[in-house]
């Protein structure tokens, strides 16, 4: 296991994993679900339900440091909206 990087940096290589690996295998049938990613090792959770994303990431990979795991929600930008219309990603 490794230390817990900053915030920012999590977030940099959460994205960069979600848009070279992950998104072009769910973007298409999975849209409103969440992914809970670990970037250590690259390993991710799909579920309709934030909760539950994270406990199959955890099935999947053990030990795992959890300031080392970004969250997205396939076809939005955001994780939640608080009011108002949700923010969809273009295209």
């Amino acid at each position: 296991m490794t230390l817990t990087r900053p915030a920012d940096e999590v977030a940099r290589l959460g994205d960069e994993i979600y848009e070279r690996d992950i998104r072009p295998q769910v973007e298409a049938n999975h849209h409103g679900e969440y992914v809970a990613i670990d970037v250590d090792s690259g390993c991710w959770g799909l579920a309709t339900d934030l909760l539950d994303a994270r406990m199959r990431l955890d099935h999947q990979v053990s030990d795992i440091d959890a300031g080392n795991v970004w969250c997205v929600r396939v076809g939005f930008r955001t994780l939640r909206n608080f009011g108002g219309r949700p923010w969809r990603t273009a295209g």
